[in-house]
Parts: structure tokens; C-alpha cells; sequence
């Protein structure tokens, strides 16, 4: 399941813990994601694994006719926690940043429901390359009973003292409702141009007033 170049993408990365959560919303949630990424007729990558939300979502999205592809870490394979039958096909990988890096070649855009530490990993991992330019694929936070809104806050605590800048916010799309949030990814347009440093290579003499600058390029082609 190769990942498609433009913008009305074909393949979908939803990513969620292995739990379900507190509160019938969530399940409600992820069972209507499904729903809707099947009628969309868009392919799912999801992190594999017999339970959790992100698994639900599997599970609707295969019935009603999506490709489901689970990318799972060898290590949980093993555990044999996940003996069932994957939804789908299934890659095993050797570990949880081999699975990052193969969802983000598998798929065109990304949606993270309430999960864990390893979700949350995921959604860093993904919004920092964002952030430098290594791509250009929208982030999406299903915002579940509100679930984000700590983390939204957190984002904008690190802009209010100075350690990211305001733009680091557009790496995000956020909505309670799943159609909601699949319209505005599939509406996304990415910034126009690259972001680059700019560094300053002194020259022999070692004066640095005199010195010439040079662009770095950061974008990271897969």
C-alpha cells in the first residue's frame, strides 16, 4: 500500500493506544471513523494489534470494504497478546521507530484518537518532521470528549514563552467529529515553500563580520 503524491490521498494512518478508554464516546468514535474512512473509499494503515481504538476502526473500515494494512512492532508480536487473525494484512517490524517511519511511507495523511505514551510518541515524531519540512502530509487530532485540549494548551504555553514558534500549530488539524476532521485534511494545502537555516560559514581570516551564508537544506526525501 504504497503511499499516494497528491493531496486527495488515498491512504490513512490512524494511530490510538491498546486501550479503549473511560468513557462509550471514544469507542463511538472510533467505530464512526471507520464508517467514514470506508465510504470515503480510502485504505487505512493502522498500528496493528487485536484491541484498542485504532483496531475497532480497522475492523469497520475492512468490513465495509476498505484495505487495511496493521504495522506492528515484532517485539508485541511476540508477546502473544496478538494471536487473533490481523484485519487485513499485516507488517511486522523490528521496532516502534521502524513503525513510525513505515506508517508515514504507507500512508498520505494521519489522524491520532486518545491514546498512550506510544501514541503520543507517534504524534510528536510525525509533527516535529512536519514542523522541518521533511514532509508535507496533514496531522489529524480527533478531539474526543475534548481528549487534546491538554495538549493544545501545552502547545500553546510553548509558544506564549518563546521555545516554538506560532506557526508550529499549522502541523495540526483538529475536530470532535470524524467527517469534520477528514474534510479539512483532505482540504489541506501545505506551506509553499521549504524551510530552510540559514548558517554562517566564517571566512580564512576567521572574521565573522565578513562571513557568508549558506542554506541548509532540511527536507528529507524517502
Amino acid at each position: 500500500m504504497a503511499a499516494t503524491p497528491n493531496r486527495q490521498f488515498k491512504n490513512i494512518c490512524v494511530l490510538s493506544g491498546f486501550n479503549y478508554g473511560k468513557h462509550k464516546e471514544f469507542v463511538d468514535a472510533a467505530i464512526d471513523l471507520g464508517r467514514s474512512i470506508a465510504l470515503r473509499k480510502l485504505h487505512l494503515v493502522y498500528g496493528g494489534g487485536n484491541r484498542g481504538l485504532s483496531k475497532l476502526v480497522s475492523e469497520v473500515a475492512f468490513v465495509k470494504g476498505s484495505q487495511v494494512l496493521g504495522i506492528i512492532p515484532r517485539a508485541l508480536k511476540l508477546l502473544g497478546n496478538f494471536s487473533d487473525r490481523p484485519t487485513g494484512e499485516e507488517l511486522i517490524v523490528s521496532g516502534m521507530q521502524e513503525r513510525i517511519t513505515e506508517m508515514f511511507n504507507h500512508a498520505d495523511a494521519f489522524i491520532f484518537l486518545p491514546g498512550d505514551l506510544a501514541t503520543l510518541e507517534a504524534l510528536i515524531t510525525l509533527a516535529s518532521w512536519a514542523y522541518l519540512h521533511i514532509h508535507q502530509k496533514p496531522i489529524g487530532l480527533l478531539n474526543v470528549n475534548n481528549f487534546y485540549d491538554g495538549f493544545i494548551a501545552f502547545l500553546n504555553h510553548a509558544i506564549k514563552n518563546y521555545f516554538i514558534p506560532s506557526t508550529a500549530k499549522k502541523c495540526f488539524i483538529c475536530a470532535h467529529i470524524a467527517n469534520e476532521l477528514l474534510d479539512q485534511l483532505q482540504a489541506y494545502k501545505p506551506e509553499p515553500d521549504p524551510w530552510t537555516f540559514m548558517l554562517e560559514r566564517p571566512n580564512n581570516d576567521g572574521n565573522s563580520s565578513h562571513s557568508k551564508k549558506y542554506k541548509l537544506d532540511l527536507t528529507l526525501r524517502l
